[in-house]
């Protein structure tokens, strides 16, 4: 089968982007942009509610909106599924995804299926959702990449998102130079297997990636520059992500073990803390710069070891050895699959494990 290279690609990118200080108290000026009226639903968890969730609502209600709140704890099908439950009692006119992940993907994913819009309010800079056309979801206890819109605005507050736990932003920097190995597998797919490669979602995600590794020096806690590099960053691979029409910029071997981990491991890391470390070990199978991903990695202060994860070596081993088979239409350096010695080796090279 020959794949049209030159089929039409579906670009859905957010119209309204607010990154800086105090942006929040711009939320009405943004629906009044975005001619959203009505009712509004806010997606938030128990503590994000107290972070931002209320002063979302007092500023929705303040702007001539009605703001009811849903309150959730698991990015599930189910939790979806109580959004959107949430959604039709209230007759909402549009969503608001308040938080960190879990809040803004829920809150995305209702939004799709209800043909609704929605505005992406991230409370923490952890992983790339905060502005791409997918969704992390758990479907029978296995966590799923789902397709959905892109927000039709974002507003990161770097006020809030720079209080928020360090370790959230340094995952956040893990996701993004996770980019280096997901565009390297995106192009092997592309001549292994005649796979569409669209060089400008590639070179923008590299970009984003690059800047986080030329500034992992001054990336520190509680810098509000930091948190708006790592926001725009984060942004960025979004807009790629829809740029490709899928998550292949932004999402390679290195989020398969990551994936992998997730089932395994009886507690993991946060996903970006994940995808770094496979970053570094991918990065040794593609014959590139791990040193370097390490380094950056070490810099910013994510981990770049199991024992920083506070996983054992074994399920490292184990996720390397499973990884192919989680997204097996997905193409990538992994190939069908490492043997056990071959896993061992990448791991304790890459200095992974001791």
């Amino acid at each position: 089968m020959t794949i049209n290279n030159n089929s039409a690609k579906w670009m859905q990118l957010p119209r309204d982007v607010l990154v800086g200080h105090g942006v929040l108290e711009e939320i009405g000026d943004v629906c009044r942009d975005l001619k959203m009226k009505g009712n509004a639903l806010i997606v938030t968890g128990s503590t994000t509610k107290n972070i931002a969730g209320k002063r979302v609502s007092n500023l929705l209600e303040s702007a001539g909106c009605s703001a009811e709140m849903v309150l959730t704890c698991k990015a599930t099908k189910e939790e979806v599924e109580k959004v959107m439950e949430k959604a039709l009692e209230v007759e909402a006119n549009f969503l608001l995804g308040v938080g960190s992940g879990r809040s803004i993907d829920l809150a995305k994913l209702a939004s799709t299926r209800l043909e609704l819009p929605f505005i992406s309010v991230p409370t923490a800079a952890s992983h790339d959702g905060i502005a791409s056309s997918r969704a992390s979801i758990v479907d029978n206890g296995i966590s799923t990449s789902a397709q959905a819109q892109a927000p039709i605005a974002v507003i990161a507050d770097t006020e809030i998102i720079s209080a928020a736990p360090y370790r959230f932003l340094a995952a956040g920097c893990g996701d993004i130079i996770s980019n280096y190995t997901a565009v390297l597998d995106w192009e092997l797919a592309s001549r292994l297997r005649n796979e569409y490669f669209g060089a400008y979602a590639a070179a923008l995600s590299r970009m984003a990636a690059r800047v986080i590794i030329e500034c992992a020096d001054s990336i520190k806690p509680e810098h509000e520059t930091s948190a708006r590099l790592v926001v725009k960053a984060l942004v960025s691979n979004g807009v790629a992500m829809s740029i490709a029409g899928s998550s292949r910029p932004a999402s390679g071997s290195e989020h398969m073990f990551s994936h992998a981990l997730d089932k395994i491991a009886p507690k993991p890391a946060l996903h970006g803390e994940q995808c770094g470390v496979g970053t570094i070990m991918m990065m040794y199978l593609h014959g590139g710069n791990w040193q370097e991903i390490r380094e950056a990695l070490k810099k910013i202060g994510a981990p770049v070891t199991a024992e920083e994860l506070g996983i054992e070596d074994k399920y490292i081993i184990e996720a390397l050895l499973n990884a192919h088979s989680i997204r097996p239409e997905r193409y990538t350096i992994l190939g069908s699959g490492l043997n056990p010695s071959a896993a061992e080796k990448v791991a304790r090279i890459t200095k992974v494990i001791n």
